[in-house]
């Protein structure tokens, strides 16, 4: 059987690099472009500002599942020559996109729902409720990421 190719974990550490840029950028957008909303609505009504802000804690956990991914990912990559196989590589890069980019996708939802949301519960708290059933459903686009990357991660089976 022959070893390898040297290049296998390239694709590894792609991948868990890719997990956690992408989440992380999907993250940052989302707790970015809620705050500002945050901000423009304290204006009007600072004591809603504790209430306001799941936005950003919901963005926040966005870059959570891109760490975990990655983390999952770096504790499995190794040299080729200790069995790394292109396989394994091909496979974890595939698991750091979906988490990856999925979070990028619900991070701007987030963002985009979050602003919106917060300004708008400024001035009729009634949208509170849609707004936060809003942000679960933009949420849960990056949960299935994880879902999918996690079953990808435990397809590689080597060490």
């Amino acid at each position: 059987m022959s070893e390898p190719p040297v290049y296998s974990p390239f694709f590894g550490a792609m991948g868990a690099s890719a997990a956690m840029v992408f989440s992380a950028l999907g993250a940052a957008y989302g707790t970015a472009k809620s705050g500002v909303g945050i901000a423009a609505m304290s204006v009007m009504r600072p004591e809603l500002i504790m209430k306001c802000i799941i936005p950003v804690v919901m963005a926040g956990i966005i870059a959570i599942y891109g760490l975990v991914v990655a983390v999952l990912i770096a504790g499995k990559l190794d040299a080729s020559s200790k069995g790394y196989s292109l396989y394994s590589g091909f496979v974890h890069f595939g698991a750091g996109l979906s988490v990856g980019l999925s979070g990028l996708a619900a991070g701007f939802a987030i963002g985009i729902v979050g602003d919106a949301g917060v300004r708008g519960t400024a001035q009729q708290p009634r949208l509170f409720v849609g707004m936060i059933l809003i942000l679960i459903f933009a949420e849960v686009l990056g949960l299935y990421g994880l879902i999918v990357a996690i079953y990808l991660y435990t397809k590689t089976g080597n060490s």
